[in-house]
């Protein structure tokens, strides 16, 4: 395949990336999912990742039908990296994309949380070992050497099933031994400690080197104080031997016989024992080289097994502790009917903010089967729901719930819920309230959220406050035919609006549910009911507002602003609001 058959990858970039890199290590790159490698040649974080996504799962990408939608599958993206235990799995986890096989999908679900399991049954200290462990070989930058040290530090710290499984069958030994070897051979040069004969003849050649290159120091210490010819041989002898480290008969045997005086003495022997130890050292790590290969290839199986093992290890054990901290379960998927349908589902932005205060919220559209352990669940069969109640009480908060049910599903992940079934879709159109109130903002929203209704495709429906983009009659209009649509084309969906009232009679495939405020706590903010209640529409309740803003009034003038909004939403509707309030204080 050659480069440029990549999606995103033009003639620029091509070229950037064959001139920075070379054509082959960067398939290479894009084939394993290195955004660091692409990003290191020169191309921005985003243009890397989006890249990768097309080339990894690219048909996925088009189930992100909306900016919105995407915002959320980033957004999973961001929460799921930060439990990365080496950036390659984070790399991984950045270019994971929705699939369309739920067979694939079922895989994928069945090995995350099959590390779930195996990282659930892990004290703290075994966790913390294992995260090190991979924090050094990320430190490494990967490689032969580093993957194998990684597994057997796991095979020490005893870590078993699960993705752990995989090393069961290495052989610790002989992956020690290539380990080792490995670490000596470096970049295909024996290195320093390897061999201490090696070590040795490597100093001795460096410390002869030395003396060659010094030669008139050498002279005038061994000419001092001797008498003769043989003096001075000897002396010259026991010099470099003191100083190299070579053996007195090596610099004996090194010595010429046909010197004519003293200075071409000791450069002719100082050459001969270099080169004689040039080559000794030369001979001898050839044959360190020979028993290190040799350790290597004895455990080849045990090598390719361990690198091919520690980075699928780092990427599901990130993934796994992704889902043990936001309390995530297993969906069911459906494939004779259309549904997504949450029970206890909570919302990830909202976890990560504050757990303990997150109001689970149970909610349905479409055919399920779903048990919530009481008779006030979801009603079962409707196609379309409105979704109509307090301001502050949740619906968007709840679409967006819904989109990443959808999204991790279908990306093969577990979702924070405490049970769902998923019917696999081929676009998901998430549409946030946007608050600009002109022509092209609804013709731009119109072009968004209509095509996918239009084709063959299964489609999701999950659309806020609609009648923000134009005026309130016209929105009525609109958001009807855009109910009926979706009932016609055979999609789900869920519309929030605060038009319900104008939207009679909707189709009979369609309910309206409703989101409830039930008054102010004791510190004036609004209490409400997340939970919505199926098939009755909801209140905005604004005399729960005016009642806040009469009591934290800041003068008198004011205050009777606020009094004569409160006889116009009803002023005893506000006093009864206040005096629960302070009666609660």
């Amino acid at each position: 395949m050659r480069l440029e058959d990549y999606w995103g990858v033009g003639p620029k970039t091509r070229d950037l990336l064959a001139e920075s890199i070379g054509e082959s290590a960067a398939i290479e790159a894009v084939e394993s999912a290195d955004s660091r490698a692409l990003m290191a040649a020169g191309l921005s974080r985003g243009r890397a990742t989006r890249i990768l996504r097309r080339a990894q799962g690219g048909e996925g990408m088009d189930v992100l039908a909306t900016r919105d939608t995407r915002d959320v599958y980033k957004d999973i993206l961001n929460l799921a990296s930060e439990h990365a235990v080496t950036r390659h799995a984070e790399d991984r986890i950045r270019v994971l994309t929705p699939l369309r096989d739920r067979e694939a999908m079922e895989d994928r679900l069945d090995t995350v949380l099959e590390a779930v399991d195996a990282w659930r049954g892990l004290d703290e200290e075994t966790r913390g070992a294992v995260v090190d462990a991979f924090k050094r070989h990320d430190s490494i930058d990967g490689g032969e050497r580093s993957a194998v040290r990684t597994v057997l530090e796991l095979l020490d710290v005893g870590v078993s099933g699960g993705v752990f499984d995989r090393l069961a069958p290495l052989d610790a030994d002989a992956l020690d031994d290539a380990a080792d070897a490995l670490a000596a051979l470096g970049d295909g040069r024996v290195g320093q400690g390897a061999d201490d004969r090696l070590d040795d003849l490597r100093d001795q050649q460096t410390a002869v080197e030395e003396l060659a290159a010094n030669q008139a120091d050498v002279l005038e210490s061994v000419q001092e104080g001797v008498r003769g010819t043989d003096e001075f041989r000897e002396a010259f002898v026991r010099h470099v031997s003191d100083e190299t480290g070579i053996p007195l008969s090596a610099v004996r045997e090194a010595m010429p016989s046909d010197a004519t005086d003293a200075s071409g003495f000791v450069s002719e022997t100082l050459r001969s024992l270099a080169d004689d130890r040039r080559k000794s050292a030369t001979d001898r790590a050839d044959e360190v080289a020979a028993d290190l290969e040799g350790a290597i290839e004895e455990a080849r199986d045990d090598i390719d097994t361990a690198v091919a093992a520690i980075d699928d290890i780092a990427f599901y054990v990130s993934l796994a502790r992704f889902a043990l901290a936001y309390d995530l379960t297993r969906p069911t998927f459906v494939t004779d009917r259309e549904t997504i349908a949450v029970a206890d589902a909570r919302n990830l932005e909202l976890l990560g903010a504050d757990a303990g205060s997150v109001q689970p919220i149970t909610y349905a559209v479409g055919e399920h089967d779903l048990d919530v352990g009481n008779a006030d669940g979801p009603p079962n069969g409707d196609q379309v729901t409105v979704l109509t109640g307090a301001n502050s009480g949740g619906k968007t908060t709840l679409l967006e719930t819904l989109c990443q049910v959808q999204l991790l599903a279908q990306m093969g992940l577990p979702v924070p819920a405490a049970a769902a079934e998923v019917s696999v879709v081929d676009v998901v159109v998430f549409h946030r309230r946007h608050a600009s109130f002109n022509a092209g903002v609804l013709e731009s929203t119109l072009r968004t959220v209509v095509p996918p209704l239009s084709s063959d495709d299964r489609t999701l429906m999950l659309v806020d406050e609609f009648e923000a983009i134009t005026e309130p009659g016209s929105a009525a209009d609109l958001l009807h035919g855009l109910v009926t649509l979706t009932v016609d084309r055979g999609a789900m969906g869920v519309f929030v609006t605060h038009l319900a009232d104008d939207l009679e009679p909707l189709p009979e495939e369609a309910r309206t549910d409703g989101i409830f405020a039930e008054g102010l706590t004791p510190d004036l903010d609004l209490a409400v009911d997340y939970q919505p209640r199926f098939g009755t529409v909801g209140k905005s309740t604004p005399e729960f507002i005016v009642s806040r803003l009469v009591a934290d009034a800041g003068d008198r003038q004011e205050r009777a602003g606020f009094e004569t909004l409160a006889q116009a939403v009803g002023e005893e509707a506000v006093q009864r609001t206040l005096a629960d309030a302070r009666w609660t204080n």
